[in-house]
């Protein structure tokens, strides 16, 4: 029998993949970007394509990117074809292929350095519109909707979640919500045959959750809750479970941090039942670490226990390719941060520090927003343990991080400690941290 990788057209790649699934080599890749300050949309699609023969030569962006991963090779080394030679052929679909992922980078580079106008060239959604009115509110009655315009409005999801990974909500919020409402644009107005429809839903809902994360995370709850909302009536209109489960895991989150720990069971709970048909033994993981969340602020030490050991367990059963492109974010030291908070909440501080601990050393230094967030839980537990010195140190390390991070829900949770580390200013590391937090702010 002819193997997987004999049958590759870029047998090299295949190679160089190995044992890891699609899902976890595009994973490899966009941290890989994220190193060299790169931004790529990776995912097992773009892999397959690879592999496939279907990319003979990656953009200027991937090239920048498979070199760092593999130092010392030339396009041609890694499986590919040189620039030159596909731009000498010249043959339809070799052309087709490098224009497209050409495209590509041009539209992931004025997504990341442009303003809501540009947003809109990225999707494609810059058309005409009125003297003085804004290009992202123009799209009228029966303008034709096609996978490409679909195909953007996915790569928008996922440039915003580089995005927040880095920088955090607040900065993102008001840019993606325009964004959002472009893509529902072409969901209601748009003409379209049934497969973009299922495509364009599934991403729209997407869309949504993502902006509804970046309003969670930048405290403005109750816009979280009606963007998930508005996911899950998408969700259930285009019969599509991932989305569901997605939109009930992060209404299960929402609820705990806005002090609704019953909803968050339930919410979690419902993702559960959603995502055991979805194959994919992370998700549930997180799912489990969802409602252990929620009863640990029921004070239901046992059921949060329970839940903590399910997820653990789901988890060590490694990756898959029915992984959600989502989950990037949920690795090793997502799982310890998870825990940390719900030791926390029950008041076991020691086991909440050291698992916040685990986090800190754990994190990918490019997800600089969830460094901050495990700072800073590190920092609140360390003053729940009576450690004021070593609090104050660590909230010095968190405001420092928050130098690069727009996001409320860490800024208050960095607050919170440092208005109770002030009566004890007379602790050298207490004061440092109250000053360089009030210098902080001044600036």
């Amino acid at each position: 029998m002819t193997s997987t990788l004999d049958r590759s057209q870029n047998p090299v790649m295949r190679e160089l993949r190995g044992d890891q699934s699609p899902g976890e080599f595009a994973a490899a890749v966009r941290r890989a970007a994220r190193e060299i300050g790169e931004h790529v949309s990776c995912d097992a699609r773009y892999v397959g394509r690879i592999e496939s023969g279907e990319i003979r030569c990656p953009n200027y962006a991937y090239e920048r990117v498979f070199r760092h991963m593999f130092p010392g090779s030339s396009l041609e080394e890694l499986g590919f074809t040189s620039r030159q030679q596909v731009r000498r052929r010249g043959s339809p679909s070799d052309a087709t292929s490098w224009n497209h992922e050409e495209n590509d980078d041009v539209h992931r580079r004025t997504f990341l350095s442009g303003g809501p106008a540009a947003v809109a060239t990225v999707l494609g959604l810059d058309r005409a519109a009125p003297p003085g009115s804004a290009p992202l509110t123009t799209v009228s009655l029966g303008t034709r909707v096609g996978v490409a315009d679909a195909r953007r409005v996915e790569e928008a999801v996922r440039e915003i979640r580089l995005l927040d990974d880095v920088h955090g909500g607040d900065s993102l919020f008001d840019r993606a919500g325009r964004v959002l409402r472009t893509a529902y644009q072409l969901l209601n107005c748009g003409s379209y045959g049934r497969g973009v429809e299922q495509r364009l839903q599934s991403a729209a809902g997407e869309l949504a959750i993502s902006v509804g994360w970046l309003a969670h995370d930048s405290g403005r709850l109750s816009d979280a809750r009606s963007f998930y909302a508005e996911a899950l009536a998408t969700a259930r209109m285009a019969n599509d479970p991932a989305l569901e489960a997605h939109s009930f895991c992060n209404s299960a989150f929402l609820a705990r941090d806005a002090g609704r720990p019953r909803e968050a069971v339930r919410a979690a709970q419902a993702a559960h039942q959603v995502a055991l048909g979805l194959g994919s033994e992370r998700l549930r993981s997180l799912l489990a670490m969802r409602e252990a969340g929620g009863w640990a602020q029921l004070q239901d030490r046992d059921a949060c226990r329970r839940s903590i050991t399910l997820a653990q367990r789901l988890y060590a059963a490694g990756p898959t390719e029915a992984d959600p492109e989502w989950m990037s974010f949920y690795g090793e030291a997502e799982l310890a941060g998870l825990e940390a908070q719900c030791w926390s909440a029950l008041g076991e501080w020691d086991r909440a520090a050291a698992c916040a601990r685990t986090a800190i050393e754990l994190q990918q230094p490019h997800f600089v927003r969830n460094l901050a967030l495990y700072t800073a839980e590190l920092a609140h537990d360390q003053l729940g343990r009576g450690e004021l010195a070593a609090a104050a140190d660590s909230g010095c390390q968190a405001v420092a991080l928050l130098a690069e991070v727009r996001s409320t829900r860490i800024r208050d949770m960095v607050a919170d400690t440092v208005v109770r580390l002030r009566p004890h200013r007379s602790v050298p590391e207490v004061a440092a941290l109250v000053n360089r937090y009030d210098a902080a702010l001044a600036g």
